[in-house]
């Protein structure tokens, strides 16, 4: 086994993030691990290769096992070219070739000599040629320019700077120097981000053929399917893991069946509280009822003391039923996430709701927009795709009027309520609560507020008066679906909507949208999400 996890915890503060989390990892083993935001996935990383201690348990490796970490945000020396970086990325190959060279001196002198080490050298040399081969010594050149071309920074001169570099060469530049380490064991953390398509497409290639043991925190449904072959859940509630032995198809098919059983559970034990209620209240009645008076004493207590008897122990274990079902109750299933449910598309006073006619933007002389013109439908599904820097996040500020266009025309019909999600948060105060931001602008107490909110199921009690600022940017994007919910908008203009959500919020938002009866426009690069809506309307 290259690595074993042995009931590790950890806290920060009142805060369990891990708990007993128990993992057995041997070569070929490839997982992708999933939860909710905040659930400790990386932090599982960060134990895992030793920048963090847990509170509790132990973290064992193979001898010899080479780890290769990427963590969600490169820091790159500020010296390395890139260059530095690749030499610095083969030393492990250099050093077995070394190894291959002192040993091939010592087979020679142990033949010429006819020393009982050779069988001994034979065997290591074998170890060492094995290992040289798996790790791509024999093409290290070939397969050198093949990483860097397939992650799309072939062309960056070999002298310049990591630290030069833009955020996303930077990030690509990291993964190949990784790659090219050969690790035995691969610990990645969101990988895809800063990818496109083609590198995208590569990197599954190339984690496919990998003879390694992979685990990789992603958010990317299309990706993990195509390399991981088990998810490792982080429980949002118990923090412990849960292996499911299939791709992310079989994961979210198990946790729609286990959904499924939930609602089914609670409504059945509902039905259940409801009959032992009901029956309790009848019967009581009925023994009140049904004592005498009087003279009718004697035969009550011949014939009516005994059925009053067994009344009255029903009674009791129909009581004592209900008290055990209400002290620990199947909790009720969130409510599925709806965006104006109350729409209704021919009420819309206009056909085109939104309208962008020969709009114009330049940034600093460079024109990101043309005489673009654009008429949404009522009911129109719409995806930007194209690469970074082509327009498309400041298309939909233009529309959504955020961003005033140099010439052209922004036209929005009477009716038209928009909801705008912008890829980087900047429409969330930089002060107030959690709860505040929500409240804004909105009519109602704190009570009714405060139940809306939690009726999204977005978000626990104790987050409410959390200060915007001190959210982590997962909460922030879950604000930011739910001022969506409750904007009652009937146009929706969202950049990346699938950034930052964990992967069971993202499956029911995504339904949502696919309910919703009003257009939509959306920036995406996640392939999932752009199939999903391709199916059911055009890409763009």
């Amino acid at each position: 086994m290259l690595l074993t996890l042995t009931n590790v915890s950890k806290s920060y503060g009142a805060n369990q993030v891990l708990a007993n989390v128990s993992l057995t990892m041997a070569r070929g083993d490839k997982w992708g691990l999933v939860g909710a935001n905040g659930v400790g996935k990386s932090t599982l990383i960060k134990i895992i290769v030793g920048a963090v201690e847990p509170d509790d348990g132990a973290v064992e490796l193979a001898r010899g096992t080479v780890m290769g970490y990427l963590p969600q945000v490169l820091e790159a020396s500020a010296t390395l070219t890139l260059d530095e970086m690749i030499a610095a990325a083969h030393a492990r190959v250099r050093d077995v070739a070394d190894r291959m060279r002192s040993l091939e001196l010592s087979i020679e002198q142990a033949a010429r000599l006819r020393e009982n080490t050779l069988d001994f050298l034979l065997a290591e040399y074998g170890q060492a040629s094995a290992d040289f081969e798996r790790m791509g010594g024999y093409e290290l050149e070939h397969r050198t320019a093949n990483v860097l071309a397939g992650l799309g920074v072939g062309h960056i001169a070999h002298e310049r700077p990591v630290a030069s570099l833009s955020g996303g060469e930077k990030a690509r530049v990291g993964l190949a120097a990784l790659l090219l380490q050969a690790p035995d064991l691969l610990l990645l953390d969101e990988p895809t981000n800063h990818l496109d398509f083609a590198a995208l497409t590569w990197l599954e290639g190339f984690l496919q053929d990998f003879g390694g043991a992979l685990l990789v925190v992603s958010h990317d449904r299309t990706f993990l399917n195509r390399t991981v072959q088990a998810i490792v859940e982080i429980d949002e509630y118990s923090r412990e893991a849960k292996f499911y032995a299939g791709n992310y198809d079989f994961f979210a098919h198990e946790k729609a069946l286990a959904r499924t059983r939930w609602v089914a559970k609670y409504t059945e034990q509902q039905e259940e509280i409801h009959e032992l209620r009901r029956f309790i209240h009848s019967k009581a009645r009925q023994v009140g009822h049904n004592r005498p008076g009087g003279g009718d004493k004697l035969a009550y207590n011949y014939k009516g003391g005994r059925v009053e008897a067994t009344v009255g122990h029903n009674l009791r274990a129909a009581a004592e039923r209900l008290r055990r079902i209400e002290a620990d109750p199947v909790p009720k299933p969130p409510q599925p996430l709806q965006i104006n449910p109350d729409f209704d598309p021919a009420r819309l006073v206009n056909k085109t709701p939104l309208a962008v006619s020969q709009v114009t933007v330049a940034y600093d002389g460079r024109r990101v927009l043309d005489d673009v013109t654009v008429a949404l439908g009522g009911q129109d599904r719409v995806v930007l795709v194209g690469p970074n820097g082509a327009g498309k996040s400041t298309l939909l500020k233009v529309m959504a009027g955020r961003l005033k266009p140099d010439t052209g025309d922004v036209t929005a019909a009477a009716s038209t309520v928009i909801g705008y999600l912008d890829q980087e948060q900047e429409s969330l105060p930089a002060d107030g609560t959690l709860y505040a931001a929500y409240a804004a602008g909105r009519t109602g107490d704190w009570e009714s507020l405060k139940a809306e909110l939690m009726g999204y199921h977005l978000f626990a009690f104790a987050d409410l008066l959390k200060p915007v600022a001190s959210l982590s940017v997962g909460q922030q994007r879950k604000l930011q679906l739910a001022l969506l919910m409750a904007a009652r908008a009937n146009v929706l203009l969202l950049d990346e909507p699938t950034n930052h959500i964990s992967l069971d919020v993202l499956e029911e938002f995504e339904s949502a949208l696919l309910a919703f009866r009003g257009a939509i426009v959306a920036v995406a690069h996640d392939r999932r999400f752009i199939e999903r809506f391709a199916d059911q309307e055009s890409v763009c």
